[in-house]
């Protein structure tokens, strides 16, 4: 057992409790499912070795996305993907955050402001790309990652963006690059978010809910330099299938403290926190989702339903590049089930659910 899943079974309890009335739904369902993944509840998975024959039964996991246990083969499932549509050629990675006098808003207000966040930092970008003035071309395409947690797992929504350096114009042009070390000026486009996220929230009719002086500042952008993408990718897999705090972070837990490790920004110094462990469950679960809540979302020739397909695209980048053939990433490893008596490689066989089963007849 991991130990997030360990802390839940041995403190959940008190903590529903002690907050169970102000618990929101999404934050129950997070709980029940983190409890049961695998366990009898979601019945059983068969498998048989391919190698020596014999059979393996384990137990089905939950599915959540905001379980510490599952989601490790869909993470690798997802970035295989995305290292397959990637681009050639130099990329840029863009941050926005927002203002932390505007976090318990949102916060409050989660499935709404999330939205704004990403249409205000999306829009933006198009926008200020679509000018002309410092990307030639007229039409772009990346994706975007909400992050909601900051090292310390504290409140920290901001969205996360990959792009690929340059744009294609409308009508069918060529590829327009830019240069490797600049994309977008940050004071610009910071300028537009803010002014973009503002208009958003009064169509949403939030803004009342904001202190004026908001709007003044906090509105950060930063883009930099993210070489072939792949870096970039790798490190945003992780927050899209997981929650929070990864498992080796968790250095240990007594009594009630849990310590955590974390390093400070530009920093490979190792620093720990100690958590009162209401806490920790009360930083871990704030970063639960809206149901049915995308927290990637894809823009311009990156989006499926484009009218610009991305393998044309793909075509005028490496012409731009002078690039011969395909640039393809390198294969990643998909996990697989072992055979624990020989280690060869296990064949999925039947799942078996126990939604209408007594307990008495449970395997």
């Amino acid at each position: 057992m991991n130990k997030i899943t360990e802390i839940f079974r041995d403190f959940v309890p008190e903590y529903l409790e002690r907050f169970g009335s102000s618990i929101p739904s999404e934050h129950h369902k997070a709980i029940t499912a983190i409890l049961t993944c695998r366990t009898d509840v979601h019945g059983l998975l068969y498998y048989e070795c391919e190698k020596c024959g014999e059979m393996h039964v384990a137990f089905r996991s939950c599915g959540n996305r905001h379980c510490p246990a599952c989601q490790n083969h869909k993470t690798r499932q997802w970035m295989a993907r995305q290292m397959k549509r990637q681009l050639p050629g130099h990329h840029f990675m863009g941050t926005f955050t927002v203002p932390s006098e505007l976090r318990d808003v949102i916060r409050k207000n989660q499935k709404k402001c999330y939205a704004i966040m990403f249409a205000a930092s999306s829009q933006a970008m198009g926008e200020l790309i679509a000018k002309g003035r410092h990307v030639k071309g007229d039409a772009s395409g990346f994706f975007g990652v909400l992050h909601t947690w900051g090292r310390q797992i504290q409140y920290h929504p901001h969205t996360h963006y990959l792009v690929p350096g340059g744009a294609v114009t409308k009508n069918g042009g060529p590829w327009n690059p830019t240069g490797e070390g600049f994309f977008l000026p940050v004071k610009a486009l910071s300028a537009l978010y803010r002014g973009k996220f503002k208009a958003l929230m009064e169509e949403a009719g939030l803004l009342h809910l904001v202190c004026p002086d908001v709007w003044n500042n906090g509105f950060n952008v930063d883009i930099k330099p993210a070489g072939n993408g792949e870096e970039c990718i790798k490190y945003l897999t992780p927050y899209i299938f997981k929650v929070a705090i990864s498992q080796h972070r968790i250095e240990k837990v007594e009594g009630r403290i849990v310590t955590i490790t974390y390093r400070k920004k530009g920093s490979r110094r190792i620093r720990r926190l100690n958590l009162e462990v209401m806490e920790f469950l009360r930083r871990y679960l704030q970063h639960v989702l809206p149901t049915g809540f995308m927290k990637v979302r894809y823009y311009g020739f990156m989006n499926p339903a484009s009218g610009t397909p991305l393998e044309g695209v793909r075509q005028k980048v490496m012409e731009a590049l002078n690039t011969p053939d395909v640039i393809i990433p390198p294969a990643i490893k998909l996990d697989s089930q072992i055979c624990k008596s020989c280690g060869g490689a296990m064949k999925y066989l039947f799942a078996v659910a126990f939604i209408d089963l007594p307990p008495e007849d449970r395997g």
